[in-house]
């Protein structure tokens, strides 16, 4: 899968500077960014074969759980161009406070 962009991730655990999560979540983000890079997804139970914990939101939007949730990872997926775009990081008490199907990442 393509995924757009690896610099919101980057950016994300930059902000986490001076956390005690931030070598945490820094491995936990590379480890999905490698896996989900690697892989062929044509649906979302391929997704969900290889991330259980995944919410299905909708066809298109996927929200993973990172670092033991907790932290969420919300992503849009074009199944059949193979793309995945990241909308959305950040903690599980900040995801409760979002519309997951309408969030985007800030440019």
């Amino acid at each position: 899968m393509r995924i757009i962009a690896r610099r919101t991730l980057q950016q994300f655990v930059e902000s986490l500077s001076g956390s005690k999560d931030q070598p945490a979540v820094k491995s936990a983000l590379d480890a999905w960014f490698d896996e989900a890079s690697k892989s062929i997804w044509r649906t979302t139970a391929d997704v969900k074969r290889h991330y259980a914990t995944a919410s299905i939101v909708s066809a298109e939007r996927i929200v993973f759980n990172i670092k033991g949730n907790d932290y969420r990872l919300v992503v849009a997926v074009d199944f059949e161009k193979a793309i995945v775009w990241i909308k959305w990081i950040g903690t599980h008490k900040a995801y409760d406070k979002i519309d997951v199907t309408e969030v985007q990442h800030d440019q």
